[in-house]
């Protein structure tokens, strides 16, 4: 099945007009031909965090595999005044950029390009939003999925989020990220049946209200779902009323069948305290092998000190707090111009700002990870010129772009780019993992990172530092458009 089906490839959905507009100001000017880079990068990790989770790579692929324009589209781009000329170019639309990415689940950090876009300015200028679009929200969310699967310390975690999730993309993509974060299932049939995300099976407080007793409710569901039984034990009272019903039922319909019960869920009150009751009571009444699952309004923090206190939770079950990121819902990525090419050579653009942390760092780049070769973890990321190459064969010197007199002479290590070729000349040269892989992928790469930058608390600061040649080219632009020189 294509999993691809709800993404967006009307270029409405997905442009903002001024793209278009710029798009066709480029043309006006003879620019269209002007080949130009550009950098996809964020400024800062979400909620204070040491690093974020790369995702979304494979929805904006399949959006630029798609990507053209109907007689519907350029009739209204007619009717806001684009231009015949432009017009006529987008009827013949032809996605022709170059463009390398960081694969998702690789862990990233502010600064650095996740995605690099080399083309004709009209085009690299025109899918601005769409790649911001798919790389924010997925990032967004696999990062906040991973710190609530580090706060569980190998308890497992489901995304539930769908109902809260802000309109149906939104859910069915970020269950999706969630996965590739680490959580271990989705309640979307959505994510279940495109992407091959597992599923939890569980029951409602209403299912149980429809029925005159809860025994009877429990009882009814149990007739119903004996392979994958899981009852919500809070309807009226969890430990006298939920657990003993729960029980009952278990003996009088599960039993005599030959099956075992898979567990019950908790969401409501003290689930901490509740947790060791239920358990007590389960394991007393012969069911230690039905687990607890735990929901109501969790996040990282609630789970952190549930954890912290003994909690006997199987299974914790996040909703709105995941599918919105709500302690701090958004990733902030952004686009900008690095470089243009003019008779064959590289030019290379910065962006300057009164504010400081928005100058961009100029030239068309590649990104090396640095990993020591005794412990495996990785040192540091150094952003170089296309034309350089890091050669881990002998010691090289870090320095800290901004305080130059911090330096650390490394060795035994090795360097490997992570900037992968996706397209060549518009067609697609890159095979996108499964999810399963590209899940295995980011526990594997979030392990070669020092525990001090995974701490949620003032996490260390893992560096991502500039070649020497590339601070050069930067602090001479810097000098020059400040008009230091002359």
């Amino acid at each position: 099945m294509d999993h691809q089906n709800t993404v967006q490839t009307n270029p409405f959905a997905a442009t903002e007009l001024y793209e278009f507009s710029m798009a066709d100001g480029y043309f006006s000017n003879g620019m269209q031909d002007t080949v130009a880079c550009f950098d996809l990068f964020f400024r800062r990790v979400p909620d204070h965090g040491g690093f974020a989770v790369m995702a979304g790579l494979e929805q904006a692929i399949a959006y630029l595999k798609n990507l053209h324009f109907s007689e519907d589209d350029l009739a209204f781009l007619k009717s806001q005044g684009i231009s015949d000329a432009f017009l006529t170019y987008l009827r013949d639309f032809r996605f022709s950029c170059d463009v390398w990415a960081v694969p998702e689940g690789t862990p990233i950090f502010p600064n650095e390009p996740i995605v690099k876009v080399r083309g004709p300015v009209v085009q690299a200028q025109m899918i601005e939003t769409m790649l911001l679009l798919c790389i924010n929200q997925q990032s967004l969310i696999a990062t906040k999925a991973n710190r609530l699967v580090r706060a569980a310390r190998g308890t497992a975690v489901a995304q539930f989020g769908a109902r809260r999730a802000q309109g149906a993309d939104a859910a069915i993509f970020g269950a999706r990220a969630a996965y590739i974060g680490g959580c271990i299932a989705s309640s979307g049939a959505a994510p279940v049946r495109d992407f091959g995300i597992p599923t939890l099976e569980t029951m409602t407080h209403s299912w149980v209200q429809m029925f005159d007793t809860e025994y009877e409710a429990f009882c009814a569901y149990a007739r119903c779902h004996p392979d994958d039984c899981t009852f919500v034990v809070d309807t009226y009272d969890t430990l006298r009323s939920g657990v003993p019903n729960a029980v009952r039922a278990f003996r009088d319909v599960l039993v005599p069948m030959g099956k075992r019960p898979k567990s019950v869920r908790i969401d409501s009150g003290d689930i901490t305290y509740l947790s060791k009751r239920v358990r007590k009571q389960l394991d007393e009444a012969g069911f230690p092998d039905c687990d607890i699952m735990a929901s109501n309004s969790l996040d990282e923090r609630i789970i952190r000190d549930m954890v912290s206190q003994g909690a006997k939770v199987d299974c914790f079950i996040v909703g709105e707090r995941l599918i919105t990121a709500a302690s701090e819902p958004l990733f902030g990525g952004v686009y900008k111009l690095c470089a243009v090419e003019q008779d064959g050579r590289i030019v290379p653009k910065i962006n300057l700002s009164e504010n400081v942390h928005k100058i961009t760092i100029p030239s068309s780049k590649q990104v090396y990870r640095l990993f020591d070769m005794d412990s495996g973890k990785a040192i540091a990321d150094v952003l170089t010129t296309d034309s350089e190459e890091i050669d881990d064969s002998k010691p090289y010197e870090l320095f800290d772009p901004d305080f130059t007199w911090k330096r650390k002479e490394i060795e035994n290590f090795v360097a490997r780019p992570l900037l992968a070729p996706i397209f060549k000349a518009g067609e697609c040269v890159y095979t996108s993992p499964t999810l399963h892989d590209i899940r295995e992928y980011c526990a594997e790469q979030i392990d070669t990172l020092w525990d001090e930058v995974k701490r949620f608390e003032n996490p260390h600061k893992y560096y991502v530092d500039l070649s020497e040649k590339l601070w050069e080219i930067r602090k001479l632009l810097i000098e020059e458009y400040k008009g230091v020189r002359k």
